[in-house]
């Protein structure tokens, strides 16, 4: 039976993950983290944070590296609401630009579009620090037991297959 995209390269390695030893606890709070960090409201810096915090908090590298990965469409998505969201916080001036816009003005000149965007990305960053900690808390509480039945589900199925 052939399987699609995302269950070749998200579902089955989690599954991998899982068989090999990762607790369902472990395996959901890296997916959570990864989340949460794959949407980090500065680009270019969600892959570093993912690694540093799997090995601060002993978490699995891969499967936190794989939902970052995944989430990438949704960093970028969500780029403009942490922008808005960090403004009225603040309440900054509205950035006069489009995620598109913000995607060239990085492909032309980083430093430069950085350096523009600096204010604009810690007003985002502090929005996101506001809205991460409760989407890893509900996701965590979500995938655990969820990653329990899945990994009972496969021991029954070693079982009962040998």
């Amino acid at each position: 039976m052939r399987k699609g995209f995302f269950y070749r390269r998200l579902v089955r390695p989690i599954l991998d993950l899982l068989r090999q030893g990762v607790t369902p606890k472990k395996m959901a709070l890296s997916l959570a983290l990864g989340g949460a960090l794959g949407v980090f409201p500065a680009l270019g810096c969600s892959t570093l944070l993912c690694a540093i915090v799997a090995l601060v908090l002993r978490l699995n590298l891969p499967a936190i590296q794989i939902v970052n990965y995944f989430v990438y469409p949704v960093q970028i998505a969500m780029l403009v609401p942490f922008f808005r969201l960090g403004e009225k916080l603040f309440r900054a001036a509205p950035l006069p630009f489009s995620v598109p816009q913000i995607q060239g003005m990085f492909h032309a000149n980083a430093w430069a579009a950085i350096r523009l965007l600096w204010t604009t990305t810690w007003h985002a960053i502090v929005a996101w620090g506001l809205i991460a900690p409760v989407f890893v808390g509900l996701a965590y509480l979500i995938l655990t037991p969820i990653l329990r039945r899945v990994l009972q589900r496969e021991a029954t199925q070693t079982v009962e297959g040998a």
